[in-house]
């Protein structure tokens, strides 16, 4: 039996590592271990799986329920789900005909009498009232031959970042956390979780931040890899072993929130940094490969849930933060 190891799949299906073992944890996806083998390896079947649960996704398919989907053998809840989901899109396509209507109508309002006023354009209820009869018009065709390449593309358009914020982070002191192994993010977060239970950081320091990145990065040649988290402390505060204090000279980024456990969003925040803005331009930090680049995820709320002994909170969020300055300008 062919397998495929975890770093090969990654790269396959440019996914990361991190969401191939959240598919494991909630039931998804399956994994072989083998003795031979130090990390996880894969098998034609659930390959197989995989790019069901990718065209899913792409389809905005939730995971609940696309769990749902794998494990019912029952055709009418799978056809419910499906109806439900075409249901949200249909209302959000019709908002967006609305709008699209609307303006419309302000530009032809604006190129017949170039004099006209914005508030007149604005409160003028036959405008309102010619788009909703226009929209009531309206035909949305649904082509059922789309193929791959038609859900890649308007895929890739519905994932272009809008709304990203730049965010700049002053020089500041951390304890760090790091371990390389099985399960880094997890193994490191205990460690980190151990700290701000002994020192009670949150009653010192409220205002603590918790960042972290993968250290080393995972490759073929390094199928192990390895998460660090950063906490921010007090200048003064001493940091007890496995942990390290650091001094971080933070700068300027481009910050992108997403809900656990969506990594793929990084390669949006990626393009958005690269290709899509004229303004900013990467400030990768060199780092010979064993970091992410100066990329950090900044775990939010993490320190306040630990102190409720809750660092898995029912909400979750996460910053995406990418290195940024200003295009033509030195570091």
């Amino acid at each position: 039996m062919e397998l495929t190891t975890i770093s090969q799949v990654s790269k396959m299906f440019s996914i990361s590592t991190r969401m191939l073992r959240y598919y494991e944890e909630i039931g998804l996806l399956t994994s072989i271990k083998k003795d031979e083998y130090a990390y996880r390896t894969y098998d034609m079947y659930s390959i197989s799986r995989l790019q069901q649960i990718i065209i899913l996704r792409k389809l905005r398919i939730p995971l609940k329920e696309i769990s749902m989907i794998f494990q019912t053998k029952d055709a009418k809840t799978i056809l419910d789900i499906f109806m439900k989901n075409v249901n949200d899109i249909n209302d959000e396509i019709t908002a967006l005909s609305t709008m699209r209507i609307i303006l419309n109508n302000f530009i032809v309002d604006l190129q017949k009498r170039s004099n006209i006023s914005l508030k007149t354009i604005l409160f003028s209820d036959e405008v309102i009232l010619n788009a909703i009869n226009s929209l009531s018009l309206t035909k949305i065709n649904f082509k059922e031959d789309k193929s791959m390449d038609d859900l890649n593309k308007a895929n890739e358009s519905l994932s272009k970042l809008k709304n990203v914020r730049i965010v700049h982070l002053p020089p500041f002191t951390v304890a760090s956390s790091h371990y390389i192994g099985e399960e880094p993010e997890k193994n490191a977060g205990n460690q980190l979780n151990d700290f701000l239970a002994n020192s009670n950081l949150y009653g010192i320091k409220p205002d603590a931040r918790v960042f972290g990145f993968n250290h080393p990065n995972l490759s073929q040649e390094k199928p192990i890899y390895g998460y660090e988290l950063w906490v921010t402390i007090p200048d003064g505060m001493d940091v007890p072993s496995p942990l390290i204090k650091k001094r971080i000279e933070g700068g300027l980024y481009a910050a992108h929130m997403i809900i656990p456990y969506n990594f793929h969003e990084w390669e949006w925040l990626i393009k958005w940094v690269t290709v899509d803005n004229p303004k900013y331009e990467a400030n990768n930090i060199p780092d010979n490969g064993e970091y992410m680049g100066g990329l950090l995820e900044e775990h939010l709320n993490y320190v306040y849930y630990a102190n409720l002994k809750q660092p898995d909170s029912n909400e979750p969020q996460i910053d995406l933060l990418f290195p940024i300055k200003l295009k033509g300008n030195a570091v």
